[in-house]
């Protein structure tokens, strides 16, 4: 029996391509992901603002081919208010609808924080521009955000956001269902009743998985660890192990109550896409 979507938000990230290549590889991407119907697709925002013009960009070539809506991330470290009003200003000219808004990080060599200091003050500031507009997505941490001073100190940074005008979150990835549905709870004894979304990475790959999950702070369980080092440079064991596991992740999370499902694609669509047929995941 398949999954209806009809009250679940499936969405896929992207980021904006840096080439002729990598516009025609996402290009191809968006196209073979399309007809599952996402609720939209993101894409991500370089530190500082560095990708701007290549994210509105990618956002409104998305939105134009494959017809379906298109969410910028928008930063705000190491911006000012006004830089940020004039990015709303034009999202809001080309009727995009929905922001990705993250505190996100300083770029190498910058010491200027800028004027935003944290995420809820981005939601403030979009809410106090541009009113009801935006559909807000914000970022959660079911296994605790890298540089926070602990997990009650990040569940508190999180409230701050919902509190702030966020109407629903999209998580770091992980691989522990167990972790999520904990931070879930929790979030709901603090009455913050927007959807928490959870991030889904595919595994196709463990070099550049091990890389990411370090930096992120996502958990890679001991045991999956070991079972990928073992493969070496074995891609198809790699992909086929990475297929199962992450299936059975995301059937878990469904299980248990989850909103939705959110796959960071790195501008690939096979393992998404497989995956999505794996659980059974009606169009429509």
């Amino acid at each position: 029996m398949s999954t209806q979507k009809s009250d679940l938000e499936f969405s896929c990230e992207f980021f904006p391509p840096k080439s002729p290549e990598g516009a025609e590889r996402l290009h191809r991407t968006s196209e073979a992901l399309s007809p599952l119907k996402p609720r939209f697709f993101s894409v991500t925002y370089g530190a500082g603002g560095s990708t701007q013009e290549r994210t509105l960009e990618a956002v409104l070539k998305i939105q134009r081919e494959s017809g379906i809506a298109a969410a910028p991330h928008l930063s705000c470290i190491g911006s000012t208010r006004e830089h940020v009003r004039d990015i709303l200003h034009t999202y809001r000219e080309h009727g995009i609808e929905r922001i990705v808004a993250l505190r996100g990080d300083l770029p190498s060599g910058m010491r200027d924080i800028g004027e935003f200091r944290h995420a809820n003050e981005l939601v403030e500031f979009i809410r106090a521009e541009t009113g009801d507009h935006f559909r807000i997505e914000v970022a959660a941490y079911p296994e605790v955000h890298p540089q926070a001073r602990s997990a009650e100190d990040d569940l508190r940074h999180f409230k701050g956001k919902v509190d702030a005008g966020a109407n629903s979150a999209i998580t770091q990835y992980f691989f522990n269902a167990d972790a999520y549905l904990r931070f879930a709870d929790e979030c709901q004894g603090l009455g913050l009743d927007i959807p928490i979304i959870p991030g889904i990475m595919p595994i196709t790959q463990f070099t550049q998985l091990a890389r990411f999950s370090d930096a992120c702070g996502a958990e890679i369980p001991r045991w999956m660890r070991k079972r990928l080092e073992g493969m070496g440079d074995d891609r198809d064991s790699i992909r086929a192990f990475g297929l199962d596991v992450v299936t059975a992740l995301c059937r878990r999370l469904l299980d248990e109550g989850a909103p939705g499902l959110h796959f960071y694609t790195m501008n690939q669509a096979g393992a998404t896409k497989e995956i999505w047929e794996r659980l059974g995941l009606s169009g429509g």
